[in-house]
């Protein structure tokens, strides 16, 4: 059997290694357009900075060490430019003598990734605009860093590389400023959420700025200028683009491969293309969202080299394996700060019209009397019935192992009580006998069962005065730090003394740091008094990072 692959990477080279170990006698031949068959492209930002000192370490596979160990030839500098489906055959042109030849093949897998999307404006093709999705972006990109040293660099995108990027720049030496054209940046996030992270950025010294889509890129004498939302303008001497990407599926298409309206290749759960003997992975297919069952694009390195794995043993002729889906986990480091997320966030929740709760909750990363101990904040979405839907965490420890938990909950369709009842390691410097995510789970609970109403963050403004009383439950010294206006002190530990001064002829929103002294207030109140008692979820912390600690 011959089986051929076009594009390395996760995808491809993930498959070509899988094909192998099921099958020692196939003829496995894989085509690559640049130079290198098989890197981590996740970590091309960390070079930049100098945190990865040597490009090389990025490199996991070469053409001779394919050979060596798998077998598998590796022809890189090489195009695939056309599929011939009838005659089973590909037709590739040498990149570096511009020689055309065919190939056949039994087996065709497909794993030709994604591209920079590049916005259609004016100057967006001018020699100081830079993408960062391959080796050869990263090189250009640190040739210019030796040329222009200290300079001032535009990042134009809020996303994974957007920010990723302007850390390891800033690390650099530059002096950098992120444009991002959505009200929020890291898109996985809620605005909310997402605020946590943009005053990370802040505080380490990188302007963002909301709203501002580009408009035009001018080059000066010496620098570029850049138009961007309503016509403001921005000076820098060179830009990054980070704008997201498209998947690049122009040879499936050509083929006459069945696609979606976004470029993406359609594929079963076999992930076979609508030709049964073609399949395709990575960045350029379509998958189907486990939670919603919708179709959708996930362009991740996991996802990726999962589906090479499956593509392979199918293509290789091995016991059929299905692709079962992604319910989107991911992470990212933003300085100091750990941002991830698993499931769907709160916009997809409203747009898919899927009925849904939530809570928020900063516990310590580990037990408070150990040394260290860092808020996690955590944003937890579940179904009326208790499903859990989705999951966002930032802090600056134990986040990410927190949201591999919740994903593993998440993929077996679990619940809050699952959340609720798992059994997790603990001693001091890891966790608290109740973990993070337990106590999520508790959350979740007390709001399904009603013994804890809650209020949101963006429903303050929707209230007038006249409807509600804002209790603040925190101690004097927190209270004179900053309060939300026209609120009631009263300490939790005075509020059985004190009730009286609470009136009675209103609803009553409670408010802590965080929540948990906010929700024993409430249960003293329900169980005292008659009227209708609510804490708001994720305390004044939240309140703070959202701007609504001034209503």
């Amino acid at each position: 059997m011959k089986i051929v692959i076009v594009g390395g990477v996760a995808g491809g080279a993930s498959a070509a290694a899988r094909i192998r170990r099921l099958d020692e006698f196939a003829e496995i031949l894989l085509f690559e357009r640049g130079e290198e068959v098989s890197y981590a492209n996740c970590g091309l930002p960390y070079v930049i900075g100098g945190v990865i000192t040597e490009e090389e370490e990025l490199f996991l596979q070469t053409p001779d060490s394919f050979w060596t160990r798998f077998r598998v030839q590796v022809r890189v500098h090489s195009e695939v430019t056309e599929i011939d489906r009838k005659k089973k055959r590909v037709r590739v042109r040498n990149l570096a003598t511009g020689q055309d030849y065919e190939e056949t093949y039994d087996k065709l897998v497909l794993s030709p990734g994604a591209e920079a999307f590049l916005p259609p404006v004016e100057g967006i093709g001018l020699p100081g605009v830079l993408t960062l999705r391959s080796v050869a972006d990263l090189r250009r990109i640190r040739r210019m860093l030796k040329e222009k040293k200290g300079s001032r660099v535009l990042v134009v995108g809020g996303g994974f590389i957007g920010l990723e990027a302007a850390e390891n720049l800033k690390l650099a030496g530059m002096d950098v400023t992120v444009l991002e054209g959505a009200s929020q940046i890291f898109p996985p996030f809620d605005e909310e959420m997402a605020g946590i992270l943009k005053k990370e950025m802040n505080e380490n010294g990188i302007p963002v700025i909301l709203d501002a889509p580009v408009k035009r890129i001018k080059e000066g004498e010496s620098d570029y200028e850049v138009v961007y939302g309503s016509g403001q303008e921005i000076r820098c001497d060179w830009i990054l683009m980070a704008a997201g990407v498209r998947p690049e599926s122009r040879l499936a298409r050509e083929a006459g491969l069945e696609g979606n309206g976004r470029g993406g290749i359609v594929v079963d759960s076999y992930l076979r293309t609508s030709d049964k003997e073609i399949y395709a992975v990575g960045d350029a297919i379509e998958v189907k969202n486990q939670i919603t069952g919708q179709a959708s694009m996930l362009p991740l390195a996991g996802p990726a080299n999962r589906q090479g794995r499956i593509a392979g043993a199918n293509a290789a002729g091995a016991e059929p394996e299905e692709f079962s889906g992604v319910i989107g986990t991911s992470v990212a480091k933003i300085f100091g700060l750990t941002a991830a997320c698993t499931g769907l966030n709160e916009r997809t929740l409203k747009k898919e019209g899927i009925p849904y709760q939530k809570v928020y909750l900063s516990p310590l990363s580990h037990a408070g009397y150990y040394p260290g101990g860092e808020p996690v904040t955590m944003k937890l979405l579940f179904s009326p019935a208790g499903r859990v839907l989705g999951c966002q965490c930032a802090g600056r420890e134990g986040v990410d192992k927190r949201i591999d938990v919740i994903a593993a909950i998440i993929k077996k369709e679990g619940t809050v009580s699952d959340l609720a009842n798992l059994e997790l390691c603990y001693a001091p410097p890891y966790s608290s006998a109740k973990d993070p995510v337990n106590y999520a789970g508790f959350l979740a609970e007390n709001v399904i069962s009603g013994r804890s109403p809650i209020r949101h963050w963006e429903e303050l403004r929707e209230e007038t005065e006249e409807s509600r009383i804002l209790l603040d439950v925190r101690t004097r010294e927190e209270y004179e730090e900053g309060h939300l206006g026209g609120s009631i002190h009263i300490p939790l530990d005075e509020l059985r003394e004190r009730i009286q001064e609470i009136p009675e002829e209103k609803e009553i929103w409670i408010y802590c740091q965080v929540g948990l002294r906010g929700y024993l207030a409430q249960r003293i109140l329900m169980q005292r008094r008659k009227q209708k008692v609510f804490n708001i979820s994720g305390g004044y912390r939240l309140l703070q990072v959202t701007g609504r600690e001034e209503v």
